[in-house]
């Protein structure tokens, strides 16, 4: 019965934590609303498990197997109960720590109160007071923390205290169910009871792991490490007491409690679920190596308990050598974190967005679009700088850092609730929204290269199903046009790309910004940026080859935010100076004119469906070109346009087609339906499967994605131009240009698109043709 009931536990918790991650990625990567079924897994699971062991407690005569049992089902109610937390959104941190706080407290004290009432005829002191076994605990636990203070890194002192709240609470949780399941009060203590409850103590803490947190990264890596501990934990609870006492708890509860601590407060458990790209270097690997050595640490622990346990059980209970071995432990730790781990605070910050939004109509009638640039640049710098001053003095006089934007009036703040509620409440702020920023790693991300460094041979088939090679042949290759890449970065000196750099001899300043790193010149790590610039405008891969370029990093390591979009989108209305301010050193003459963004910001980087909606306003009114991809997420079919920028009629969006014509099965298809605005989207198709492009490394590899896709209308755009100057600030007639010059789109069809007339949400106006689209260009007249 007992390896019956360990394996029915293994199922069902393995279920529970691989179930909630499947849905957890679908809210991640489709960006769902706030409602999603997280919550089915725990729940359905949880009172499977729960139902199965609550019988078997109550029938079966064995006292140890039923103490088992019992135990078992106290800690599959709680992760029953604990499935509510994953009603909030998975970027409701601290909403969703709190209520898991409060139900774990509500568990915990109900435990106590019955062990209390079934152990009234026996001695109190396992209840009343505090053991001498506490100093062994938190040296035990820092054993196990060290690698997590090594490697990992704090969110915000609210994150913190959260977490440690939770951490204790969980081994209060654990603890409490032991004491008044497993660990009879009475009983012969020998080796063979010592390894069976130490057994059942280790699937205890297996099951509470799958209700750990809120988002399933945080519960498989408590899942990995915590129940090995569980030798430890019975072995500790029998420190001190003797024949007809109650056990100890509380040493055990901080144990466990302090151990769960560790990895919730050192391991981003959102971030991992957001930025699980399997690279190397990334989160994952490190978060998975420590939960490895973390296992072993604590395995470690619960064979020196054992050990020490029976041969030096009198030092183990003297209370001032106990108290000594706590500070040895807490130094040790602190240590460690100050001396080799990452000090300091890195929690998500705040997007604060005003009511006043500038009004750029006077700008827009300016005809000639450098005079119309400079204006647009002049006046949304001095709207910001006046109407934020009321709320930049209050946050000074309160000593809050932050960070003012022009482009949306906005702010970005470093701040927690509390100063969420003030923020909400002050007449000029519009709403506040998220800013997530990714705490730092243990080691710099190794460059992701690509699988060969061989430069293609022929014309790629990309470039030929658009007829970029026949453009050519014309004369035309993007001469004198600068596109603005904002991605992960790009490799400066890529044979591809080197030529093409407008800093090449003058250097970083107004071409390359770094809000990620402060890094003063162009790089990149993960690939994605090389890959996508190296579409528009490689020597050999690439659109426009003879186009030059400026960049910044606002994905480097694939989750971005408001403020991250908004800081490239600023640098490229108006470069500035490496250091300099973007209010007063920018030069909008100095300015990409063609952008290609092959990115969007879903729900759990911050964005609301109008949160980029002034920027992309203001850059069309400047002039510029925004190519945005429609995004991947076709497989949740029509209305999976959904992310800000693509969603907006101010951008121009693109779809993903494979090298048979037909439009992929992950390009995301309209109608936009997350403002209500039913717009159809994308506005045309372009080659995004099996993409050959630059990569880190001076190497090359194929990608798919719309991010593929966009780059190519972007190098269009910059072809036109480069054939007609006269086009470059058109926005309107460039558009409709492409709109009136693209293939008719002949490959398969999703299910949902019934409407397949021009434009549909489909593929929009069809398949972008970079010849039709020049030769138009060049028969328009100057305006």
């Amino acid at each position: 019965m007992l390896i019956l009931g360990a394996v029915w536990v293994v199922t069902n918790v393995s279920l529970i934590l691989g179930g909630t991650w499947i849905l957890e990625q679908g809210v991640l990567e489709g960006s769902m609303p706030q409602m999603d079924w997280r919550w089915v897994p725990g729940a359905a699971l949880g009172f499977g498990l729960f139902v199965p062991l609550a019988i078997a407690a109550g029938f079966v005569r064995l006292p140890i197997l039923r103490g088992v049992f019992r135990t078992w089902a106290l800690a599959a109610g709680l992760v029953m109960v604990l499935s509510v937390v994953r009603l909030f959104a998975v970027t409701n941190w601290v909403g969703a720590s709190l209520v898991q706080a409060l139900i774990v407290f509500l568990f915990d004290l109900g435990v106590f109160l019955w062990g209390r009432r079934r152990f009234r005829r026996l001695e109190q002191a396992g209840w009343a007071r505090l053991d001498s076994g506490w100093g062994w605990a938190v040296i035990s636990a820092a054993l196990v923390g060290l690698v997590w203070a090594a490697y990992g890194a704090l969110g915000s002192p609210v994150d913190t205290l959260l977490g440690i709240l939770n951490g204790l609470l969980l081994g209060a949780a654990a603890a409490l169910s032991l004491h008044v399941g497993a660990l009879e009060p009475q009983g012969e203590v020998n080796w063979r009871s010592l390894l069976m409850e130490g057994l059942c103590a280790f699937f205890t803490l297996f099951i509470l792991a799958a209700g750990s947190s809120m988002v399933s990264s945080g519960t498989l890596l408590l899942a990995v490490f915590w129940p090995w501990l569980g030798w430890a934990l019975v072995t500790l609870a029998r420190t001190g007491a003797g024949e007809g006492q109650a056990r100890r708890w509380f040493s055990p509860a901080l144990l466990a409690g302090l151990a769960a601590a560790w990895m919730l407060i050192f391991i981003d458990g959102d971030e991992l679920g957001l930025v699980f790209t399997g690279a190397e270097g990334d989160l994952a690997g490190w978060a998975a190596r420590t939960a490895g050595i973390a296992a072993a640490a604590a395995f470690t622990v619960s064979l020196a308990w054992l050990v020490a346990s029976h041969w030096a059980g009198g030092l183990l209970r003297r209370a001032a050598v106990g108290a000594a071995a706590a500070g040895l432990g807490a130094v040790i730790l602190a240590g460690v974190y100050v001396w080799t781990g990452q000090p300091g605070f890195y929690g998500d910050r705040l997007f604060v967005i005003l009511r006043d939004q500038a009004d750029l109509s006077a700008e827009a009638a300016i005809p000639e679009w450098q005079a119309r640039r400079a204006a647009v640049y002049a006046r949304l710098t001095a709207h910001a700088e006046q109407t934020q001053q009321p709320l930049r003095q209050a946050l000074d006089g309160w000593g809050v850092q932050y960070e003012p934007f022009y482009l949306v009036n906005g702010l970005e703040v470093r701040g927690g609730p509390l100063l969420r509620l003030w923020l909400q409440a002050r007449p000029e702020v519009d709403r506040v929204l998220d800013s997530p920023v990714l705490r730092p790693l243990p080691e710099a991300q190794p460059e992701q290269l690509g699988e060969t460094s061989s430069a293609p041979a022929e014309v790629p088939w990309n470039l030929t199903l658009i007829h970029a090679d026949a453009v050519w042949e014309l004369g035309y290759r993007g001469a004198g046009i600068v596109v603005g890449q904002s991605d992960s970065g790009v490799q400066v000196d890529h044979p591809e790309l080197a030529d093409g750099y407008l800093g090449r001899e003058s250097g970083a300043d107004y071409t390359w910004f770094d809000p990620w790193y402060g890094r003063p010149a162009p790089a990149d790590i993960g690939g994605h940026g090389t890959h996508t610039l190296g579409t528009v405008l490689g020597n050999h891969v690439g659109v426009a080859p003879d186009a030059e370029w400026i960049a910044c990093s606002n994905l480097a390591r694939n989750l971005g935010s408001p403020a991250l979009y908004l800081h490239c989108m600023q640098f490229m209305l108006a470069p500035f100076p490496l250091g300099g301010d973007a209010f007063h050193a920018g030069d909008p003459a100095r300015g990409a004119v063609v952008l290609n963004n092959s990115w969007g910001c879903p729900t759990v980087e911050g964005c609301d469906p109008e949160a980029l909606l002034p920027a992309v306003r203001a850059l069309r009114t400047a002039g510029i070109f925004v190519v945005v991809s429609a995004g991947n997420n076709g497989q949740l079919g029509c209305g999976s346009v959904k992310d800000p920028p693509a969603i907006y009629a101010e951008v121009f969006s693109v779809g993903a087609l494979n090298s048979s014509g037909d439009l992929s099965s992950f390009s995301s298809i309209g109608p936009v339906t997350v403002d209500g605005s039913q717009r159809v989207k994308p506005d045309i198709a372009a080659p995004g499967v099996e993409v050959f492009s630059a990569t880190p490394g001076s190497t090359y590899d194929t990608f798919s994605g719309t991010s593929m896709a966009g780059p190519h209308v972007a190098g269009v755009v910059a072809l036109m131009w480069s054939a007609n100057p006269a086009l470059i600030g058109e926005i309107d007639r460039t558009e409709q240009i492409l709109r009136d010059t693209a293939q008719p789109y002949t490959g398969d069809w999703p299910a949902c698109v019934t409407e397949r007339e021009s434009p549909n949400n489909a593929v929009g106006y069809g398949v972008v043709d970079a010849l039709a689209a020049v030769k138009a260009a060049l028969a328009v007249n100057a305006p």
